[in-house]
């Protein structure tokens, strides 16, 4: 694949501190761009990061025809730096454009513009253990024209940004609530895409839920407001009775690349793990009973976040005393093992990019 390459004349590196990182604040100095018009996607760039230019009038603002993944590098050492699992976020992509309407891409042209990317921009992945390279893919409709039907031309991104924990908790376990009134996806719409609208919706409850002291939203669903769904932006796993038990991928609920790694890394160590409708009352019932064990989200920008209390209209459960849970911090440590190369990858995760 043959990508155009323009460096920047200065890096801006030297005025980051990497010793304290703001998740999602702080880009990289290059960017890779690639255009669809005239029916195809055109030659694939790389070049400095910086902004684009755009009217008012720029489809995706009125329509919100915009797709994105979430991805992360690792810094393994000085020669190596790993991806994990880019094949299955470029699969969900695909998978997200479909339903937007948002032309496709193909892989090689996907991996091959990541890849020069960290290669140009290798010292901007972080070396402590905790903090990785954020990589952001996204692809909007750029024409500009102000009428609800799909575009005709699109601008394809991706950005890559050092970070370190998405929640101030970090690993500690956070609190969650659920949204009275307000609900994330339905089935038959975009609720297992990954598309900026069920983002934006999401804003409110989650404000909400903040100002009441908790860190997250746990989701219901839209129909009977009793099946619980995700939790924030992340999937949601219990362990009942000494079962895993995650909500099943019903149409509303994202197929999650760190749920499924969990769920194979369950399944590899003998963990009784079952994809199923559970509903909220009988999580509560569960914690009534002494047999809720463990709690927690699972999602690209956490990787494991553990669970310490479930509030629900006026009840709240806790779960372990606060503490982190044994099958949590298997899962944090097996994925994070492996994503930093201190763990071997039997599964064939990780995807090596050599910078030297």
């Amino acid at each position: 694949m043959s990508i155009k390459i323009t460096p920047v004349a200065n890096s801006r590196i030297s005025a980051v501190n990497f010793d304290n990182l703001d998740f999602g604040r702080t880009f990289s100095d290059h960017m890779f761009e690639m255009i669809w018009q005239n029916g195809a996607w055109q030659k694939p760039k790389i070049l400095p990061y910086g902004p684009v230019s755009f009217t008012p009038a720029l489809q995706s603002l009125h329509y919100g025809q915009s797709v994105f993944e979430g991805m992360k590098a690792y810094y393994v050492d000085e020669n190596t730096i790993n991806l994990f699992r880019p094949e299955d976020h470029h699969r969900r992509l695909n998978l997200s454009s479909k339903r937007l309407c948002v032309p496709e891409t193909d892989y090689d042209t996907f991996i091959s513009g990541l890849e020069e990317l960290l290669k140009i921009d290798s010292k901007w992945v972080p070396k402590k253990h905790g903090q990785a390279l954020y990589v952001r893919p996204l692809v909007f409709a750029s024409e500009e024209f102000i009428a609800a039907k799909a575009a005709d031309k699109y601008h394809f991104y991706i950005i890559t940004s050092p970070v370190a924990a998405y929640y101030k908790e970090g690993f500690s376990p956070v609190s969650l609530t659920t949204a009275e009134g307000f609900v994330r996806a339905v089935k038959g719409g975009t609720g297992e895409a990954k598309t900026a609208g069920n983002y934006a919706a999401s804003f409110m409850p989650a404000q909400l839920a903040a100002k009441k002291g908790f860190t997250q939203v746990l989701w219901l669903d839209a129909i009977e407001n009793r099946y619980v769904e995700e939790v924030g932006t992340m999937n949601i796993f219990f362990k009942i009775n000494g079962k895993l038990i995650t909500p099943e991928l019903s149409g509303s609920v994202l197929n999650g690349i760190t749920r499924r790694s969990v769920i194979e890394i369950a399944k590899n160590n003998g963990i009784p793990i079952e994809e199923k409708r559970i509903t909220i009352d009988e999580v509560f019932e569960a914690g009534e009973k002494g047999i809720l064990e463990e709690v927690f989200g699972s999602g690209t920008a956490a990787v494991i976040s553990p669970v310490k209390l479930i509030h629900h209209q006026g009840k709240q459960v806790e779960i372990g005393d606060g503490r982190i849970g044994e099958t949590a911090r298997k899962m944090f440590d097996t994925i994070t093992g492996i994503q930093y190369g201190k763990i071997r990858d039997t599964y064939g995760w990780t995807h090596p990019v050599k910078i030297q």
